[in-house]
């Protein structure tokens, strides 16, 4: 009897080892939405020996088309199609291998909100407000150290450290956000680093549908959009397809040899932009610039390939979907395989008709940029289809206006009107994302030598001209990096994100006159825009600058307003006579700043250092 039971339970564990159920560890993307545009879906499935299993299940409106292999086992690719009226709900996957074992994953179809597809991206009625999850705020001090996480330390001390920044913080602050007059936040990358050091700044993406546990989880960012969403605050989020970190679990078992360019013996990117426009370009450049690893640590990605390029194109709408977004900026958009980058504009906007998508092409170059933008027409017949690109050569333009001294008839502005002119060679000026700086460069505040009146007059200039306004995190409360340039500095903490700090830019605590001063500034200008659709749709006019001074006016057929720059130590006085096309039968104009009535019908007064914002009365 003790044998025949003994022989009962090894058998029974035989049977267990036989027939249990594999590991499927992974499915991507984990779940989907029922009513896509695109009936289309590719599931990428990672197991061991995944690629010789039978795929079967049964759920109305899905369809199984086809099951690709690639050379590597553990993985296989599960090509879908889903009916327009498919239902929502969970059907199982099964996967089946020549010995009968089964493994098995629940697979979601969930609801659309309703008018997911007409979604409004963001639009030239915004302002940016662009943060670093890690520098920002800590509102959940349990989440500063993760188990299993390379990097353990927090030290604020330590400029490339983890500092302890997180969602929960940015949602305790949106109405700080919300108040001060900003209508959208783009955040630095907030997916999981899980890098061995240096992770804080979200570069070097290790898991593509997961966030950095460090930063909160995937729940708390849904809640932090839906949040935004109920204050009119829109969210965008920062992608990079060029290249991933190289402690990504797929550095440990590529799906395919291509799936990383010069996987084997790598080199890096010569960093020459222009191989994407230069007619004459060779094509051994043309790969060095493309194929080349941004740098060591950034394994870069090959978008040639058929089952990658789908896999990050379908992450994009996986999480406006999942999350509400309302924009996407792509990070460093001229390195990744350009014919790819337009499929994956036209996929998105198919999807999302009202979305908007930013790229970043760090050219001074008009030319070089606008080669990017949905609608040029190029020499070589590319159509990027991406609606809006960062303004990198207006805001060197309006660095330089600020800080150099010119001869001639145009002195101080020269730059910057130049710059502007050169609007016709984009499709949509309008749609250019146009900033002062950004977490790649000095702070504004330090470009213009810590000059608080010439710091006034370019912000007034990126918050009334032609696109769509971007201000770094700080620069209400002229944050500096005095130690140094390095980006660990310019990405300094947000003064109050930290219990304990003596300085609280949220409250007011511990701040300079000064910086009250550059904040309510902002509160008002920012506020004061929001309500004025003639800054952001409104035609723009420009006048040659002279003696220092650039004058330009915004209209539409409701309203007018003028804007005059003095750069100078003196006061000027123009002759209202040249400004006519603007103030037209207009004898005074209200100064948004001050509220000051500002006569027109004699000589036009603008202090020295000093610029108006004039609504024409």
């Amino acid at each position: 009897m003790i044998q025949l039971k003994a022989l009962l339970t090894l058998y029974i564990v035989l049977f267990s080892f036989l027939f249990a159920e594999a590991q499927i560890q992974r499915v991507e993307p984990p779940n989907w939405w029922a009513g896509m545009h695109n009936p289309t879906l590719q599931l990428m499935v990672y197991a061991a020996d995944i690629a010789d299993d039978r795929v079967v299940f049964d759920y109305p409106g899905v369809h199984l088309v086809s099951i690709e292999k690639v050379e590597n086992p553990n993985y296989l690719f599960i090509n879908l199609t889903i009916d327009d009226h498919t239902l929502p709900g969970t059907f199982t996957i099964e996967f089946i291998n020549s010995d009968s074992t089964i493994s098995t994953y629940d697979y979601t179809l969930e609801e659309r909100e309703p008018g997911s597809a007409d979604r409004d991206g963001f639009d030239n009625s915004d302002v940016m407000y662009l943060l670093m999850p890690d520098r920002f705020a800590n509102g959940d001090p349990e989440n500063d150290i993760v188990p299993g996480m390379r990097e353990e330390v927090v030290d604020r001390t330590d400029k490339t450290g983890l500092h302890g920044g997180d969602l929960r913080g940015i949602i305790n602050h949106l109405d700080y956000i919300q108040e001060m007059g900003f209508t959208a936040v783009w955040f630095n990358p907030f997916l999981e680093n899980n890098m061995d050091r240096s992770s804080y700044h979200g570069y070097s993406t290790t898991d593509f549908y997961k966030v950095d546990p460090r930063y909160g989880t995937n729940e708390q960012f849904r809640e932090l959009t839906s949040i935004a969403a109920e204050m009119d605050i829109k969210i965008i989020m920062d992608m990079i397809f060029n290249h991933i970190g190289s402690r990504h679990w797929w550095m440990e078992d590529l799906p395919t040899e291509d799936w990383i360019n010069g996987f084997h013996d790598f080199t890096i990117s010569n960093h020459v932009h222009t191989v994407n426009q230069d007619a004459y370009a060779s094509e051994y450049d043309r790969k060095g610039m493309v194929d080349g690893w941004f740098v060591p640590s950034m394994p870069d990605l090959n978008q040639r390939n058929k089952f990658l390029a789908n896999y990050l194109i379908q992450n994009s709408i996986w999480w406006i979907e999942y999350a509400g977004l309302a924009g996407i900026r792509m990070d460093t958009y001229p390195y990744p395989d350009k014919d790819m980058m337009a499929a994956w504009n036209k996929r998105v906007l198919k999807e999302y008709p009202d979305f908007n998508i930013v790229g970043e092409e760090w050219s001074l170059n008009p030319g070089l940029v606008s080669y990017w933008q949905k609608g040029q027409t190029n020499h070589d017949g590319y159509d990027g289809e991406i609606p809006s690109m960062m303004d990198f050569p207006l805001q060197s333009a309006l660095s330089e206006s600020l800080t150099e001294e010119e001869e001639g008839w145009n002195t101080g502005w020269k730059k910057l009107y130049d710059a502007l002119s050169n609007d016709f060679l984009y499709p949509d000026p309008y749609n250019l994302v146009i900033f002062p700086d950004n977490h790649d460069m000095p702070r504004f505040f330090m470009q213009v030598g810590m000059d608080t009146d010439l710091y006034k007059l370019g912000i007034t200039y990126i918050l009334t001209t032609r696109g769509i306004p971007q201000i770094f995190y700080g620069s209400e409360v002229l944050m500096t990096h005095k130690e140094s340039n390095h980006h660990g500095h310019i990405r300094k903490d947000f003064p109050g994100g930290w219990a304990g700090d003596n300085v609280n830019a949220f409250t007011g605590q511990g701040l300079t006159e000064d910086q009250q001063e550059i904040q309510e500034f902002f509160r008002k200008l920012l506020n004061w825009r929001k309500q004025h659709a003639v800054i952001h749709t409104g035609r723009l006019i420009h006048y040659v600058p002279e003696d220092g001074v650039y004058v330009y006016g915004r209209y539409n057929d409701q309203k007018r307003v003028m804007v005059l720059l003095n750069k100078t130590g003196e006061k000027a006085e123009l002759d209202p006579v040249r400004f006519r096309e603007q103030i037209r039968q207009s004898t005074s104009g209200t100064d948004v700043i001050t509220g000051a009535e500002v006569d027109l019908t004699g000589k036009i007064i603008v202090p020295a250092k000093t610029g108006l914002v004039l609504e024409l009365n």
